[in-house]
This record gives C-alpha cells, structure tokens and sequence, in this order.
C-alpha cells in the first residue's frame, strides 16, 4: 500500500511539473504572438506616417518642385526592415517632416493652405500612434525578455532569443536647447 501512494505521488508530481512546463511554453509563445502584434503595430503606424507625410510631399510639390527629389528618396524607405533599419528610416522620416516644416516656411501660401494644416494634424496624429505603437511593442519584448532571464523559467525558454527593443537614436536622447 505504500508503495503505491508513493507511485501515485512521484506521478502526481510529474503531471504537476509537466503541466506547470507546458504553461510557461504557452507563456512564451503569447509572449512571441503579441511581440509580432506589436511589430506590426510600429509597422501600421509607419506605414500611417508614410501615407501622411506621401500626401503633404504632393502638396508641397506644387510649391517646391525643387525639394522633391530629396524627400522622395526618404520615403520610399519602408518595408521588410528589421528594427532597428525602422529606426534608421524613422529618423530619415524625422528630418523629412522638419524639411518640410522648413518649406512650408518659405511658402507663406502653403502654410496657410488647409490641406497643408490638415496634413500637419495628421502627421501628429501619426506620430502619436507611432509612439504608442513603440511603447506596446517595447512593453511586450520586455515582459519576453525579463522571462528568458528569470529561474526557472530560463531553464525552459533555452531554444529563444531576445528580441531587440525599439530605441530613440542618439541624437532625439540629447537635452534640446531652448535658445531663441
């Protein structure tokens, strides 16, 4: 009788291990699910961002048919990158719409033309949902990350890598000066 409450414990306590190493595969592979659901949301709203900026580069077009070829090149940038060449054509995109800004300020007809203002709402609005779409994804590589690196679920998470956080250029982590 002893005998088989032992076996019957060293199996119950096998089922236990097993179901618990199951559970923290499943965790890691939502992990990885939302990671992608992420990525593709930085994607989305890059893409939101190039269809935006696309439209205010017609407008300006009109006016400042000499500037084009350099803001064309910029925003032909997209797809199929990883991260962190997102990162490089972001930064690209990022002086691309100050460009623009520049143009619109030799242009006093454009500025004060309500597609170009349109557009320029828009572009914020893009901005807003990219840096939200940076901050899931950040959040959802850190909960993945802290995973891999944390006993014992490091013991089972062996077969993935971490993945790489979205982060700000050099550049955009420096004090601005606000000298007039």
């Amino acid at each position: 009788m002893g005998i088989l409450i032992a076996v019957g414990a060293s199996l119950g306590a096998a089922l236990l291990v097993a179901v618990w190493a199951i559970k923290v595969k499943n965790r890691f592979r939502r992990l990885i699910v939302k990671i992608g659901e992420g990525d593709s949301g930085v994607d989305v709203a890059l893409t939101k961002r190039y269809d935006t900026l696309t439209k205010m580069l017609e407008v300006c077009r009109q006016y400042a048919a000499h500037e084009v070829e350099t803001f064309a090149k910029v925003i032909e940038l997209r797809r199929g990158m990883s991260m962190p060449e997102r990162q490089a054509a972001s930064g690209q995109m990022d002086d691309m719409a100050a460009r623009l800004n520049v143009v619109a300020e030799q242009y006093p007809e454009l500025r004060s033309s309500e597609v170009f203002r349109e557009l320029q709402g828009g572009i914020r609005d893009a901005e807003e949902h990219l840096q939200a779409a940076r901050r899931l994804y950040n959040a959802n590589v850190s909960a993945f990350n802290q995973l891999l690196v944390t006993w014992p679920y490091s013991k089972l998470g062996q077969e993935f890598e971490p993945y790489a956080f979205f982060e700000a250029e050099a550049a955009k982590r420096a004090d601005v000066s606000m000298k007039l």
